[in-house]
């Protein structure tokens, strides 16, 4: 197994992965439809969404930690 050193990009890796896998489908089903070679369409959508998820996500997490911190308030102990 992988060391929870590596939580980040491990957690980075599957996000992209998922996301850019529900998207890409969702994407290439919505500009082109149900066509005869649609896996072979959104195979490749996936394959350059992934490409472009996996850094971004690496690039742009701490960034969004900090928004989500902005955001969320503490829970005060009584």
């Amino acid at each position: 197994m992988i060391h929870q050193k590596h939580h980040k990009i491990v957690f980075s890796f599957f996000m992209s992965l998922l996301m850019s896998c529900i998207m890409s489908l969702v994407i290439s089903l919505f500009n082109v439809g149900l066509v005869e070679n649609i896996i072979e369409v959104w195979l490749k959508a996936w394959l350059f969404a992934f490409a472009v998820a996996f850094p971004t996500i690496i690039l742009v997490s701490p960034l969004v930690h900090r928004l989500v911190n902005l955001v969320l308030t503490a829970e005060h102990k009584k």
